[in-house]
């Protein structure tokens, strides 16, 4: 695995990049981890893609990702009929860390330009966008929910909770809990709150 670190709200942000399948099924395997706490088989991952959309537009997510594998352009057709299926339009060339988790598998729409860190929880009907050249940097460890707005190169620093139908158009800092339009920190209490089965990242 290849890992870049992008920088975010003076931390640093290790993202992976997979070089082989193998690579592909670590993400995958974090991903599952996430809700689940466990740490599954290949074949037991297989099987939640045929009941749970979100999982399955993840788990191909993470396969397309790997553009010299051999089955790539099988895994890009699967992506392309989860992404018109669920409405999820996630780019496979986005910088993406560990341990995501999408919620209800339905409508969300994430500007490819972005940066979504590790173990971050997107809820559905999310919208990252920009007209700029890069879009959000999600740190690790975000809980953003439902209905949410993000536009524009914002930070969104770690630890953080974005409010249901917030948007954001402002940096948030890190451990903050912000809501409303324009969002807002509101306090400081209860980081991590929403964001549980935390990923171990490794160290460079």
């Amino acid at each position: 695995m290849r890992h870049e670190i992008v920088y975010n709200q003076e931390e640093s942000i290790i993202i992976p990049h997979p070089e082989s399948y193998k690579d592909c099924i670590t993400l995958i395997r974090s991903d599952y981890y996430r809700p689940s706490g466990e740490s599954a088989s290949i074949f037991k991952m297989w099987m939640k893609t045929l009941y749970d959309s979100g999982w399955a537009y993840l788990f191909w997510l993470r396969l397309t990702s790997y553009k010299n594998g051999l089955f790539w352009p099988f895994c890009r057709l699967f992506l392309f009929i989860l992404s018109e299926h669920t409405h999820i339009h996630i780019s496979y060339k986005m910088k993406i860390g560990y341990g995501i988790y999408i919620g209800h598998g339905i409508d969300m729409v994430v500007n490819p330009l972005g940066v979504i860190g590790n173990n971050v929880n997107l809820s559905q009907f999310l919208n990252i966008g920009s007209n700029t050249p890069q879009a959000a940097i999600i740190g690790n460890n975000v809980y953003i929910g439902p209905h949410v707005c993000i536009i524009g190169s914002v930070a969104i620093g770690s630890n953080s909770t974005i409010g249901a139908g917030s948007i954001v158009v402002k940096d948030i800092p890190k451990n903050a809990t912000a809501v409303g339009n324009p969002c807002k920190p509101i306090n400081f209490d209860n980081p991590l709150k929403w964001v549980g089965n935390l990923w171990s990242i490794p160290q460079l």
